[in-house]
């Protein structure tokens, strides 16, 4: 699960704001356990820090789950975001036939082989755009449509208007 964001927009630390009288980041916990076979918060204290460095968006995050997934054994890795509570389990199944696959309209949910994180992170390295989408692209990910519209939260009124 990706988590590291600055919440900027938001005011405070997304991650741990209630939606249905939880944080959102256990909300995205369960979608993770239902669909994978560990979940890892990336870019939280008590998970693991993005890489090269933090501050470089959602593609730091998901370099870090690569490298990870890479150091323990798993193929893959299945990214979700923690603001984006209401994943839709089609949209997830979609996902996991393919690799590297992405939601065409959140591009922060994807499912990538563990085997291009070295490229991604010498991608990192040398500065190039940051863009999920463009990234994705260039390793030939597939967009996958989302089945529903997706809630994506940025301030609280998008959290208020769930």
């Amino acid at each position: 699960m990706l988590a590291g964001g600055r919440s900027s927009r938001f005011g405070s630390d997304k991650a741990t704001a209630l939606f249905r009288g939880r944080p959102l980041l256990a909300h995205m916990r369960e979608v993770g356990e239902v669909s994978a076979d560990a979940v890892i918060v990336i870019g939280r204290a008590e998970g693991v820090p993005d890489l090269p460095a933090p501050g470089l968006g959602p593609l730091g995050g998901i370099a870090a789950a690569l490298d990870h997934a890479a150091d323990h054994g798993f193929a893959s890795v299945l990214t979700l975001p923690c603001d984006m509570p209401s994943v839709p389990p089609g949209l997830i199944e979609a996902l996991l036939r393919r690799a590297p696959a992405y939601c065409a309209d959140a591009p922060v949910i994807g499912h990538w082989p563990a085997a291009v994180g070295a490229q991604l992170l010498a991608h990192l390295d040398r500065g190039e755009d940051r863009s999920v989408r463009r990234w994705a692209r260039m390793i030939g990910a597939v967009p996958i449509d989302s089945p529903v519209p997706l809630a994506n939260i940025n301030t609280p009124a998008d959290l208020t208007a769930l």
